[in-house]
C-alpha cells in the first residue's frame, strides 16, 4: 500500500512493540510509517510467551495466525532445583481452564516477521533496511526523524505529528534525552545458544519452559523447546559472577562451565548438538524516567527491559504498544499531543512492570513460593495470575505485600554455619 500523504505517526522499529502500536493505529484509520533498520526475518532473543499476550493478539487480529502456526504450544512452566530435583509442571489451565491459558514458544525471527507482515496488511507503510539516524526536534517537540536507506545510502527527513520509538535497547530517543536509569538490584547477564536433539518431555509437557537453578543457586538456565527440534538454552546470573575478570572470556567455555555446574541442564543436553553461535547480553535491566514527551513516546525495550526470569519481555512489549497506541489515537483525535496525553498509559504500565519486578527479585532472594502459599493459601491464585502476566490489577499488591513480609522474615532468620 502506497501512502501519498505525510504520516500522522512514525514508528521506529518493527519488533513486537512497534508492530503492535503501528497495527492498532492503522486499524484506527491513521496514516502510519514504520522504519526498521534490519531486513526481516532477523534473529532476536525472547522466545517464550506467557498467556496474557492472548488479549493483545486477539485485538490486533493476529491470534488466528498463531493458532495456525508451526510454533510449539506452551501449556506450563517447570522449576528445577540446583540439585536437579524437578517440580511438578505448573499448568496454567489447571488454574484458569480457558483457551487463553495456552500460549506458544516462538522463534523470534518467524514470530516478528509474522507481526510485521500483519502490520503491512493493516495499512502500515513499512520500510525495512532503513535506519533512523536521529529524531528531529523543534524546541521541545519531536516533529519527525532523519532516516537513511541502507541500500541506496539516501538520507531524508520525514515529519509526523507523533514519533513512537520502539527501536529496542539501542533506542533512538532514550539515550539522546538521557532518560535511561539502570536497575541497581538486577545487575544480571546472560549467555545462550541453541541445540538440536536436546531432551524434551512428551505430550503437553513437551512445550514447557524450564527454569533450572545452577549449583549454589548462583544463577539459572532457561530451557525452551522450539519447533524443528531446536531448544534455546541460556544461563542468567549476576554480571560479577558470569564475567568475573578471573574467568575465561571465551563464551563457549564460560557456557560449558555453567552447564557443568547445573545438573538439571547437563542431563538434558547429553547427546545434543549445538547448532548456533554463543551470544551474550550484559547488565540489561533498566527503565526510562518517562515514557512520553511533546510529540514522542517510548515503548517496549526502548522504554525499559526487565529480567527474563518469567518470560515477560514480549508481553511488556506488546502491552506497551497497545496502551501507547490508544493514547496516541486519543491525542490525534483531540489534537492534544502533550506529554500528559501521550503518556497517560505510563502509570498503569509501570505498576504492572513493578509487580513483575518484585516477583523476580523474590526469586533471586531465595523465596520459596510453595512455602509462601502454605503460609498464605489465599495468595495462590494471585501468584498464578502474576506468572501468567496478569499484572495490571491493584488487588495483586496485597499478595506482593505478603511476599515482602516473608522476605523480611527470611532476612531476620539467623544464618546457620
Amino acid at each position: 500500500m502506497i501512502q501519498s500523504l505525510d504520516p500522522e505517526v512514525i514508528v521506529i522499529g518493527g519488533g513486537p512493540a512497534g508492530a503492535t502500536a503501528a497495527t492498532l493505529l492503522a486499524q484506527a484509520g491513521h496514516r502510519v510509517q514504520l522504519f526498521e533498520r534490519e531486513v526481516f526475518p532477523r534473529f532476536h532473543i525472547g522466545e517464550s510467551l506467557i498467556p496474557c499476550t492472548y488479549g493483545v493478539f486477539a485485538r490486533t487480529g493476529l491470534l488466528e495466525r498463531l493458532k495456525d502456526s508451526h510454533f510449539v504450544k506452551k501449556y506450563s512452566v517447570q522449576f528445577v532445583s540446583d540439585t536437579g530435583k524437578v517440580s511438578a509442571p505448573f499448568f496454567f489451565t489447571q488454574y484458569k481452564p480457558v483457551e487463553s491459558s495456552q500460549t506458544w514458544q516462538v522463534r523470534r525471527a518467524d514470530f516478528d516477521l509474522m507481526l510485521l507482515d500483519h502490520a503491512r496488511e493493516a495499512g502500515v507503510q513499512v520500510y525495512e533496511n532503513h535506519r533512523v539516524l536521529e529524531a528531529i526536534f523543534e524546541e521541545d517537540r519531536c516533529v519527525g526523524v532523519r532516516v537513511k536507506n541502507e541500500t541506496t545510502g539516501e538520507e531524508r527527513q520525514v515529519r509526523a505529528q507523533v514519533v513512537i520509538d520502539g527501536s529496542g535497547q539501542s533506542s533512538v530517543l532514550l539515550d539522546r534525552l538521557q532518560l535511561r536509569t539502570w536497575d541497581s538490584e538486577l545487575k544480571k547477564a546472560a549467555v545462550w545458544t541453541y541445540f538440536k536433539n536436546a531432551w524434551r518431555d512428551e505430550g503437553e509437557n513437551a512445550g514447557a519452559t524450564s527454569v533450572i537453578q545452577t549449583e549454589g543457586k548462583k544463577g539459572w538456565f532457561w530451557y525452551i523447546p522450539l519447533h524443528d527440534n531446536i531448544t534455546s538454552v541460556g544461563v542468567v546470573a549476576d554480571f560479577s559472577h558470569l564475567f568475573n575478570k578471573q574467568r575465561t572470556k571465551d563464551l563457549g567455555e564460560l557456557f560449558q562451565e555453567e552447564v557443568d555446574h547445573c545438573p538439571g541442564v547437563k542431563v538434558r543436553l547429553e547427546g545434543a548438538e549445538r547448532c548456533d553461535q554463543y551470544r551474550a547480553a550484559k547488565e540489561y535491566s533498566y527503565r526510562a524516567k518517562q515514557a512520553a514527551g511533546q510529540g514522542w513516546v517510548l515503548i517496549g525495550d526502548a522504554y525499559g527491559f526487565l529480567d527474563p526470569l518469567y518470560s515477560s519481555g514480549v508481553l511488556l512489549a506488546v502491552k506497551s504498544g497497545e496502551l501507547a497506541a490508544d493514547a496516541v489515537h486519543q491525542g490525534l483525535m483531540t489534537n492534544d499531543l502533550t506529554r500528559t496525553t501521550l503518556g497517560a498509559w505510563e502509570p498503569e504500565y509501570v505498576l504492572g512492570m513493578e509487580r513483575m519486578r518484585k516477583l523476580v527479585l523474590a526469586y533471586y532472594k531465595g523465596m520459596n513460593f510453595s512455602k509462601l502459599i502454605m503460609k498464605y493459601p489465599e495468595t495462590k491464585d494471585d501468584i498464578t495470575d502474576l506468572l501468567m502476566g496478569d499484572l495490571f490489577r491493584a488487588e495483586l499488591d496485597l499478595t506482593l505485600d505478603k511476599v515482602d513480609s516473608m522476605l523480611e522474615e527470611m532476612a531476620a532468620q539467623p544464618v546457620v554455619a
